[in-house]
This record gives structure tokens, sequence and C-alpha cells, in this order.
């Protein structure tokens, strides 16, 4: 039986690069090998398209990196967006960087609804110095990646805390100058600090910067706008929605029914101890069963009470008189 394209041991005759792959969810740590090989791909004459192209390939388009170490002067954490990423990337190559990679060991998955978490606590980023001297550099953290679940399985957040890191130099080099004191004393001078470049870290302070610009600079693209304009339209949008009330939900009007009053009713039923009244009388409210001797004061007392049901005689408003025994007399 003869192997086809869609076998997944299929060769082609044209080398591996021709070989055209089925869809399938390929692993997140795949992700990174390929990474891997796209920037061991990159060469000197690449551009800020390379770099684009490269970012759009591996991150989302609202991606985040964010780097957190320690220096002499305490913790730094920089976040970054999607638009300063593929220059993150090439501010280490420009560092003296001649090779770059990253190497997962024991990294824990969890897949979401909608998106594939990576957690590995043991990462290293592995960097090889060609100068101020050849020295290979180990950073070594945790790194937290977020996925998005498709096809594409770009990178959505990318956290890397460094923890430590070590300089190699080759035992080689230290033979060669064992001789020379000013070489040895540089060489055993680092030369990052936490396993990043000067160049790279001066990016990141400058992206604290460049980051709250970024919608400045958005609206200066889409409507060509003066550096003015936009700043006075960005603070007039901003003020507008600190301002503007938040937003209720619609609610559906309730429609209350209308309860009837039923003070008519309830005095005539207090006076029920004749049977030929109180046949046509409405129930017995529970406040017609008070007394009101103690809250009226001796004597006759009348209580008016109008209401929209007539009374025996047609009229709308009658009284009720109150006996000194507490009981009640009606009166027209």
């Amino acid at each position: 039986m003869s192997s086809t394209p869609h076998d997944p041991f299929y060769s082609s005759p044209f080398g591996p690069f021709y070989r055209r792959h089925t869809p399938y969810m390929v692993q997140p740590e795949y992700r990174i090998y390929e990474m891997n090989k796209r920037l061991q791909s990159r060469t000197e004459d690449s551009d800020n398209l390379w770099w684009d192209a490269f970012a759009t390939e591996f991150f989302e388009d609202d991606a985040t990196l964010t780097l957190s170490f320690c220096l002499e002067d305490g913790p730094k954490r920089y976040t970054i967006g999607r638009t300063l990423i593929p220059r993150y990337f090439s501010t280490v190559f420009e560092g003296g960087v001649t090779d770059l990679y990253y190497i997962l060991k024991h990294s824990k998955e969890s897949y979401h609804n909608s998106s594939i978490t990576v957690d590995c606590d043991q990462c290293a980023m592995v960097t090889q110095h060609g100068k101020p001297m050849f020295t290979k550099v180990c950073t070594e953290g945790r790194l937290i990646l977020e996925f998005t679940f498709d096809d594409l399985m770009r990178i959505k957040t990318w956290h890397f805390t460094i923890r430590q890191y070590r300089e190699l130099v080759p035992r080689s080099i230290l033979a060669m100058h064992a001789q020379d004191p000013q070489v040895l004393d540089q060489l055993s001078k680092n030369i990052t600090r936490m396993g990043l470049t000067n160049f790279t870290l001066n990016y990141l302070r400058l992206c604290v910067i460049l980051e709250p610009m970024q919608e400045l600079m958005s609206r200066h693209k889409t409507y060509n706008l003066s550096p003015r304009d936009c700043l006075k339209t960005c603070l007039f949008q901003k003020w507008q929605r600190m301002v503007a009330p938040p937003a209720e939900p619609t609610r559906q009007p309730t429609t209350k029914r209308r309860k009837r009053k039923n003070s008519t009713s309830s005095t005539s039923n207090s006076s029920a101890g004749n049977t030929t009244n109180s046949a046509g009388s409405k129930k017995k409210t529970p406040a017609a069963s008070l007394s009101l001797s103690s809250q009226v004061p001796q004597g006759l007392g009348a209580i008016p009470n109008c209401s929209l049901n007539p009374g025996r005689d047609g009229d709308l408003c009658h009284s009720t008189a109150v006996t000194p025994s507490g009981q009640f007399k009606e009166k027209h």
C-alpha cells in the first residue's frame, strides 16, 4: 500500500520544507519550538517587516508581554502591548545577541473554554552573545503563557518572571588571556543585568512612556491629526467617559394593581352586632377588630370617612360616631 500525502508518515519528494501538514491541534509547547526555529532563521538583514510578521504569527492582536525581575534598585515589572512586542525581540539581538531560544521543562497545561494556559516553573531563556565577548547567558525563571484555543494557537499573554541568571565563558578564552590581567578583569564583569542587555532594559524603560501614547499615535495615523489635536481629542473622550453615568440596564415597568380602600366596609363590619346590616357588607378586616375606646376620649367623637363606595342613601361621605362604651354608631 503506497503512502499518500494525507499519511502522517508521507515524505514529499521535494524535501521536508515542501511538506503540507493536515490541520490538527498541536501542543502549546510545540508552538514555542516553532518560535525558536523562526528566531534562528533571522538574518542580519531582517527589518521591521520581518519582526512584524514574526509577532503576527505567534502573538494575538491584543496580546501583552510582561517581564518581572529584581534589579539593584528594587523589583521591576514591565508590560507592553502588541504593537511594541516586535521591537522588544529586535532589541535583544541589537544588544549583541546572535542566538535566542526558550527551553520549557515540566510545564503544566490547563484547558479552558477559549484558551490554553501553560505554566512552566523551570523555563530558561538562552542567549548567545558575540560581543563584547563570546558568552552564553542562561536566564531562568517562571513562564506563564495563555494561548487561544483555535487553529492558529497564538499567544495572548506572556509573563516571564526572572529568578536568576548565569553567564558562561568558555575555558578556551580564559586560557588564551591567562597572562593578561586586564582582559581577565573584563571577562569577570557581567555583560547583562538579570540576563537582559542594556538595549533591552532601556527599551523597556522607554515603553513606560510609549505604552500610554499608543492611543495618540493610532489616532494620528488614522485621522491624520496634529499631535496637539490628538491629545485634545483623547482627553475630551476620556473626560466624557469619566463624567458620563454608567449605563443602567433597562427594566420593564411593572404595573401595580391599585387596591380599593376598605375604610367604609371595615366600619360597617365592626358594627356587625346586627345580622341584617352585615348581610351585604364585605369581609371583616383585621384593623376593624381593634377597640378604639382607648384611643378616643370620653364622650362622643365623630370620625369622618370618605369613600368611593356609596352609603345606604347613595352619599359618598358619611361619619361614624363613637359612644362612650366604644361602640360605633353610623351617622348620615
